[in-house]
């Protein structure tokens, strides 16, 4: 029996062992079973640690959320329009290393206190810019929903590391709404070069929040 199968179970071990079978399995894959063979435990070992499967979840956001921010450091010179551009990016980067890595980080609850120095630095930043501490919060929110919700969509048409959906062919898309030339050109901008997408959706975020609060 290896090393690692001899390590101590406990919920960070599980955890990394569930972000590496998420890599072969994806989301939907992945169960406690699965996991628990690949530890070579019984599956009720994993409930001393986790009570069920969306507990796991947020155990693998938290670890996720520590691996995105391991040795980065927060710049104090950063605008508030920095300092949310520099958060969503690297959300991005950290989510699309996974497969499903954006449906696991969506709806989770961090189980440590890892994210509060950020967090509160964060709401410094932005109330000292003129935000009150609602506006700060809606702020970050929205940013932070605009990200994981198009890294949703971007991996439902490339699932991991920029695999692309088999079924997906934008040129017989646009063979079949020909009658509908508008609706058929775009089919170029809605499936690919993503990296554009992205940061024109978060621009458009970011201007609609200074717009909004009138803080530039």
């Amino acid at each position: 029996m290896s090393t690692e199968r001899r390590a101590p179970l406990d919920r960070e071990r599980v955890a990394d062992t569930a972000l590496r079978l998420l890599n072969e399995v994806g989301l939907d894959g992945l169960s406690l079973r699965v996991i628990a063979r690949e530890l070579d435990v019984k599956a009720p070992a994993l409930y001393w640690h986790f009570r069920d499967k969306q507990a796991l979840l947020d155990e693998m956001a938290t670890q996720m959320y520590r691996r995105m921010t391991a040795g980065v450091a927060l710049d104090p010179a950063d605008t508030w329009r920095e300092r949310l551009l520099k958060a969503n990016r690297g959300l991005r980067t950290a989510l699309l290393g996974y497969r499903d890595g954006a449906r696991v980080f969506s709806g989770t609850r961090f189980t440590g206190t890892d994210h509060a120095p950020a967090l509160e630095a964060n709401l410094r930043l932005l109330t000292g810019a003129g935000f009150t501490l609602a506006q700060a919060t809606d702020a970050g929110r929205t940013a932070n929903a605009f990200t994981i919700g198009f890294v949703i969509e971007e991996q439902g048409m490339r699932p991991f590391r920029g695999e692309a959906r088999e079924d997906l062919d934008i040129g017989e898309r646009a063979r079949l709404l020909a009658e509908f030339p508008l609706a058929a050109a775009v089919g170029e901008l809605l499936f690919d070069d993503y990296d554009r997408q992205f940061e024109e959706g978060l621009a458009i975020v970011l201007t609609g929040i200074a717009t909004r609060y009138g803080i530039e």
